[in-house]
């Protein structure tokens, strides 16, 4: 019986330590968050088609602000958590210089900036392209980052997101929506 106790003790705290979020990918304690918009879609709306697979395939324009005064770059993530086989990543972009307010439509990175691996095994943007049905969400995730980070060529999400552990200084989300 104390052996059955213990395992369900034991299980019951690997649980709670799974859904414990990791304190280094978020910002500090009273970070204002950065403030992520497209003037393509607004916040919980559909992405325009052109920027899908069954359009153009190219990045929708995105603008920020609120980006704190000591960041030394910037990163953005884009996925899709609805995805059937798990998260699917859209697009890895690193190191875009801490300046920029934000990306042009279709621009593939600024000067400087560190394209990553995306779950196509490609370097770049891939747009929605979900199996038809439900609706899926595309959250496109900006870090304000205290460094220019050191990266492997063609960093993946798992890459980018081992490099900003403890340099993250702010963040901000955008969530756009695709169904087919």
């Amino acid at each position: 019986m104390r052996a059955i106790l213990s395992l369900g003790f034991l299980v019951m705290l690997l649980a709670a330590c799974a859904q414990t979020p990791d304190a280094t990918l978020t910002p500090p304690a009273g970070a204002v968050p950065i403030r992520l918009t497209s003037p393509a879609f607004n916040s919980d709306q559909p992405i325009p088609v052109e920027y899908s697979c069954q359009g153009s395939n190219h990045s929708p324009e995105l603008n920020w602000e609120g980006i704190p005064a000591d960041t030394q770059s910037l990163a953005l993530i884009m996925d899709d958590p609805d995805a059937p086989g798990g998260t699917y990543v859209h697009w890895v972009l690193a190191n875009i210089p801490a300046g920029e307010s934000g990306l042009a439509a279709g621009q593939a990175a600024p000067a400087g900036a560190v394209q990553g691996t995306n779950s196509s095994r490609r370097s770049g943007y891939t747009g929605p392209c979900p199996p038809a049905g439900k609706t899926h969400h595309y959250i496109f995730t900006l870090y304000a980052v205290d460094q220019v980070l050191s990266l492997e060529p063609a960093p993946d999400k798992a890459g980018l997101l081992t490099a900003l552990e403890g340099h993250i200084l702010a963040t901000g989300q955008l969530v756009g929506t695709y169904q087919r």
